[in-house]
């Protein structure tokens, strides 16, 4: 291990790993299916009221609900981390080039191979070509708050998961509209262009200005620590907001989704092949270009993790409560925590493997 590492593995040594609702984030997006289809289904008058409180195509309690589970994970981003972007660089460049030059695009061709294409005649035919967007949308932004557990289970650098994450949030402002509408156009998929930008608006531009805003208020009056208080308090309002939004989304689902139960295992198989792809190309990348395997984990875990909360509002936003694509987001949402703790136990279990075969710089071996 390079002395870097070492040092910064007993920096995070007492860091936050995954706390218990994290921990348990697929039992608790079952049960919120589970109620979801029961209330959907003794209760249909609800779900079709709160379907209608909508303006402009923006469904109103949703947006609540996502701003609640976005601001909080974007008030951890501290965009003056981008001053340490050089110092990383090689680690920087090839996450940069999983996130936005191959992982939506590898997405796209998974789901038009395994979507489209074998699993086609499995699937209702009206729902292909939406399933096919709601995987698009789900590669085409990188996780945000997460990435911060996964990088410290691996003894991740933390300079280094910082400004990679700052300067992803920087790069999905502008980048996030565009790739997405050109992945569903090149599927046949009509794009409406006016929600979607209104979508990145709404639950990027915003939240981000809202969230840095109360980062900075809170850094001026009260410093460090009254941010950690404030992160503590908004942490469980983060999940609470994102499994109401999964019982509302099921509640409109819930009868499809008993009768077509294979549709969940289908969608499930290509995001298992984008996680691992894109991780393991990362991590390899990482090797030939001599990052240290503390910048190697956080990247590789960077490179496979989606940010499915923007991803399941973009969904609903774009294609309804009752769409393939908003169902194909909340897949994701359900096997998130397992395949990324078992990506992050084949990073630390391939250390040896990894430092045996790099090379570092040599302002990176002190």
């Amino acid at each position: 291990m390079s002395a870097a590492c070492e040092v910064n593995a007993r920096a995070t040594a007492d860091g936050g790993g995954l706390g218990f609702f994290e921990r348990y984030l697929t039992l608790w997006v079952a049960l919120c299916i589970v109620a979801g289809i029961v209330l959907g289904h003794f209760l249909p008058g609800l779900f079709q009221t709160i379907g209608r409180l909508e303006i402009a195509q923006v469904n109103l309690p949703v947006a609540v609900l996502i701003w609640l589970m976005i601001i909080p994970m974007l008030v951890k981003i501290d965009f003056a981390a981008l001053r340490e972007v050089g110092q990383y660089w090689r680690g920087i460049g090839v996450t940069l080039f999983i996130n936005w030059g191959v992982k939506p695009f590898s997405m796209a061709l998974l789901g038009w191979l395994f979507i489209g294409g074998l699993f086609a005649p499995l699937l209702p035919a009206d729902q292909i070509e939406s399933y096919i967007a709601g995987l698009i949308l789900l590669a085409a932004a990188p996780c945000t708050a997460m990435v911060f557990v996964w990088s410290n289970l691996t003894k991740g650098e933390p300079h280094f998961t910082l400004s990679q994450v700052a300067l992803n949030d920087l790069i999905m402002v502008f980048a996030f509209g565009p790739i997405v509408g050109l992945l569903l156009g090149l599927t046949s998929i009509v794009v409406p262009w006016e929600t979607l930008f209104l979508s990145v608006v709404l639950y990027i531009v915003i939240p981000l200005i809202i969230a840095q805003g109360a980062r900075t208020a809170i850094l001026q009056s009260q410093g460090s620590a009254g941010l950690v208080r404030l992160l503590e308090r908004l942490g469980p309002t983060s999940l609470v907001a994102l499994l109401t939004t999964l019982v509302l989304l099921f509640g409109f689902q819930g009868e499809q989704i008993v009768a077509q139960p294979l549709v969940i295992l289908l969608l499930a198989i290509p995001i298992l092949f984008q996680v691992f792809f894109n991780a393991g190309l990362a991590y390899w990348l990482n090797r030939k270009v001599g990052s240290p395997h503390c910048v190697a984990g956080p990247s590789a875990l960077i490179g496979a993790s989606n940010f499915f909360e923007l991803a399941v509002a973009a969904a609903i936003a774009l294609f309804g409560f009752n769409s393939g694509a908003a169902l194909a987001t909340v897949v994701g949402v359900l096997i998130e925590v397992p395949v990324m703790l078992l990506v992050a136990n084949i990073i630390n279990r391939s250390r040896g493997w990894y430092e045996q075969g790099v090379n570092l710089p040599a302002t990176e071996t002190h």
